[in-house]
């Protein structure tokens, strides 16, 4: 069989085993196209996309997180109450004086706390994360009605919501260079270059260690159409009010853990752990502490989603967070996180909240009541885990 054969198989398979993240792509961009004349081409304006992201951002938070526990076949079912725990104390923290920097270390810190609680119980009592998490579900959304009283928290000043909903030309006081902002496209292509250097540098170490590489006519595909899709999210800010600072915080976040998973020891074992336990630790791989590890980003992230989701309503209320556990999951799995452990990436699960997202703006543009959205969720998250469930069954996994 000659080079060129074999390359040509191994472009196949690729392609094979990252249909589904392939097919978000394909998905989403179907979606908007779709709602755009049922909609009067509203889900297309650059103030839509806006609104899109200050109303989701905290999905995308989340679903990093929720990527590497699901993939070291846990779940957490607590994200939601924990938001709006760690968002009650956030906002009690942020009306002492503190500011707002330090508020959001210290909800971070809060969730990290909340996620060795969790983590440890998992990790190392060996308790099944289901129960652990549906317990943490039950304990955190008690603790926060008593720091509540069950009545909403009012924030002092607007500070604490531009965390959320405030635009970093505003803040800056950037003028409009023609139609454009100029922060949108400065950010977006400083994440690239970021983003470029770390693939580049990864593949170039997977190959010192002989570790398996895409072919780089799929990798360049790959590095473009991310491109695309960063430069059209800037160009959709940049015509509108500019760059939301949330935009920021979430693209850095993504970044910051697509690269641990796919560029440090410890992504490879979070997917060695995922795909084999018992082989894992037979290779000498500490799976307790990663899967404790994965607990902490989990909680961490958490927190940090906590003063997202605050800022965005701009009070702290007794019942927020509700059903942002669903959200999550669903945004997994419809990005490709396997049930069985051990598959997903971090663009995936972006990709799936957008997609969530998009057919969640949608509806509500076309004026369909919050009911007909937790229909389609449902439908959407069966759909995506029978998907998951054929295709292992179809590969002989499971």
């Amino acid at each position: 069989m000659s080079n060129k054969a074999i390359h040509t198989a191994d472009v196949k398979s690729l392609i094979k085993s990252n249909l589904r993240n392939y097919s978000m792509f394909i998905m989403l961009i179907l979606i908007l196209i779709i709602f755009a004349p049922l909609t009067k081409g509203v889900n297309f304006y650059p103030r839509n996309f806006i609104n899109i992201f200050f109303q989701n951002s905290y999905v995308l938070i989340l679903a990093i997180g929720m990527v590497m526990i699901i993939i070291t076949q846990n779940i957490d079912l607590s994200v939601g109450s924990v938001c709006a725990f760690v968002g009650a104390l956030s906002v009690m923290l942020y009306n002492t004086g503190i500011g707002m920097p330090a508020t959001v270390i210290a909800s971070i810190l809060i969730g990290v706390a909340i996620g060795a609680y969790q983590g440890a119980w998992v990790a190392f009592a060996k308790l099944p994360a289901f129960i652990v998490t549906l317990s943490g579900m039950l304990l955190f959304r008690g603790l926060t009605y008593i720091v509540t009283k069950v009545s909403p928290i009012g924030i002092n000043d607007i500070g604490y919501s531009l965390f959320s909903t405030g635009i970093v030309d505003e803040i800056i006081g950037t003028t409009r260079m023609g139609p454009y902002f100029p922060m949108p496209f400065a950010a977006a292509i400083i994440l690239l270059l970021i983003f470029y250097f770390a693939e580049f540098s990864g593949r170039r170490k997977k190959i010192e260690n002989e570790f398996e590489v895409s072919p780089m006519p799929l990798f360049i595909t790959k590095l473009v159409i991310i491109s695309i899709i960063i430069l059209a999210l800037a160009d959709r800010f940049a015509r509108s009010r500019g760059l939301p600072v949330v935009v920021l915080v979430v693209g850095i976040t993504i970044f910051a853990f697509h690269f641990i998973l796919n560029n440090t020891v410890l992504g490879r074992y979070i997917y060695a752990v995922g795909g084999n336990p018992r082989s894992a630790k037979l290779s000498g791989i500490n799976s307790e502490m990663v899967t404790f590890i994965v607990f902490l980003f989990m909680g961490g992230l958490t927190g940090l989603a906590a003063v997202v989701s605050t800022g965005y309503m701009n009070t702290a209320l007794p019942m927020a967070g509700n059903l942002f556990e669903l959200d999550t999951i669903a945004a997994c799995y419809i990005g490709g996180v396997s049930a069985g452990g051990g598959i997903g990436t971090v663009f995936g699960v972006i990709i799936g909240a957008l997609v969530m997202a998009a057919i969640n703006n949608g509806m509500i543009l076309m004026n369909l009541g919050t009911h007909w959205q937790y229909v389609v969720k449902a439908l959407i998250l069966v759909l995506a885990v029978f998907y998951d469930v054929y295709n292992r069954r179809k590969s002989g996994l499971g």
